[in-house]
């Protein structure tokens, strides 16, 4: 029979509580890492969709800009071309919130995991906010062009308000980066997942 001392006990206990604690950690690591596994091509889908509707936009509104809206049928097309560019711009928005969704439903304890999840919601819920921005800019120009249409004081060639908007945000818009293979990278590394774990 062994008998431990008090001093034995007590480091059993500690390395007992830790190698617990990694384990929940691990995880909640591999529980994130398959829900990035499996919602990865659902935002490379969205990366695609977007920077698509992103060039058409800038060749669009970048043609605008330049010429005016022009005058009759013209106008019909641009407000329908922009009609069309936002429900684009929605239909990205709601792919990166399914993602964003499904990492935000995990009950997460851990910090490394936890860490690895908000800088990845805060990164999606900012591209989010630029698609919506993106998206009221270019409803704001279907109606003006519209507008334009049965105005007898327009004469061709100034544009929406909404298309300065729109040309400010398309300056500024960076190409979208692959954020979820950069946090799945993450926690491969962090946790060494083998992709049989996932």
């Amino acid at each position: 029979m062994i008998i431990l001392n008090s001093r034995q006990c007590l480091l059993l206990a500690a390395v007992a509580f830790l190698t617990g604690c990694g384990k929940q950690e691990r995880t909640e690591a591999v529980q994130l890492a398959k829900v990035l596994a499996e919602k990865k091509a659902n935002f490379a889908s969205a990366n695609t969709i977007e920077k698509d509707f992103v060039s058409s936009a800038r060749a669009w509104c970048g043609g605008i800009t330049s010429n005016g809206s022009g005058r009759g049928v013209e106008l019909d097309q641009n407000a329908t071309v922009a009609a069309e560019l936002a429900k684009s711009a929605v239909a990205v928005s709601m792919q990166l919130s399914q993602v964003r969704q499904a990492v935000d439903g995990q009950p997460l304890k851990e910090e490394y995991p936890r860490d690895v999840r908000n800088v990845l919601i805060t990164q999606l819920t900012k591209r989010q906010r630029l698609l919506q921005d993106i998206r009221a800019s270019l409803e704001q120009s279907a109606t003006q062009f519209l507008e334009f249409r049965h105005s007898k004081a327009y004469v061709g060639d100034t544009y929406p308000d909404g298309i300065g908007k729109l040309d400010a945000l398309l300056h500024t818009y960076k190409a979208p980066e692959d954020a979820v293979g950069t946090a799945l990278a993450a926690l491969k590394a962090k946790y060494r997942l083998s992709d049989s774990e996932l």
